[in-house]
This record gives C-alpha cells, sequence and structure tokens, in this order.
C-alpha cells in the first residue's frame, strides 16, 4: 500500500502559524533590514549583524520558500542578486512592529533576565 505524504501542517492557533514562519532569531532582523526597499546579499548581511553567511543563505532560502521574500537575479557581470519583501513579508512585518515597540519599552528589564537560568 502507498501512503502519500504530505508536507502540510496543523496549528493550534494564528500565534502558533506566525512563529512558524518567523522562527529562529534572525528571520525577524532579516524582515526588519528590508522594511525600507531591497538590499543584495552583502548588503543585508552587513544590516544583520552576528549573522554568518552559511546561516543567512539558509534562512532567506527558507523566508523565500515560505513567500515572505522575493529573490530578483539580474543577469549580468558580475551578478546581481537583490532579496525584497513580498506583501506577505510586509504584513508580517506590520504585525510585528507592536512587539518591537513592546520589546523597546521592556528592554532594560529583558536584558536584566539571567538568560543562562532560563535556557
Amino acid at each position: 500500500m502507498l501512503v502519500e505524504k504530505t508536507n502540510k501542517r496543523t496549528f493550534t492557533c494564528g500565534l502558533d502559524a506566525a512563529i512558524a514562519v518567523i522562527g529562529g532569531k534572525w528571520k525577524g532582523l532579516i524582515l526588519f533590514a528590508l522594511q525600507d526597499g531591497p538590499l543584495r546579499f552583502g548588503a543585508l548581511r552587513r544590516a544583520v549583524p552576528g549573522i554568518s553567511e552559511r546561516v543567512l543563505i539558509l534562512q532567506l532560502r527558507e523566508m523565500e520558500t515560505t513567500g515572505l521574500l522575493h529573490r530578483e537575479v539580474y543577469h549580468q557581470v558580475p551578478p546581481k542578486v537583490e532579496y525584497s519583501l513580498t506583501e506577505f513579508g510586509h504584513s508580517l512585518n506590520t504585525a510585528m512592529a507592536s512587539l518591537g515597540e513592546w520589546g523597546e519599552q521592556n528592554i532594560t528589564r529583558i536584558e536584566g533576565i539571567p538568560w543562562d537560568r532560563v535556557r
């Protein structure tokens, strides 16, 4: 008997679904970096301090797959690739703005958390 494999997921609530799309440390920062317009890979890497080239590549691929980003390849010499937010990505950035404001308002308290005991 052949069993069909599906890649669909079921979520318990909207927050669960949103976290699945932005999960991890870097995607939110990449979204933030792209909010004002397209960036090339090097500029994006500089805009997201601390991210390695390998991790940035993986995150960009995932974000393209989920529909948050558009990758535009310009066939020229030297090759040029730009990343930009899709409508879906812009809508997520808008939703995350409130969370960012909350973080700014509470940054001192958050920095004081003993993270070695939380993890």
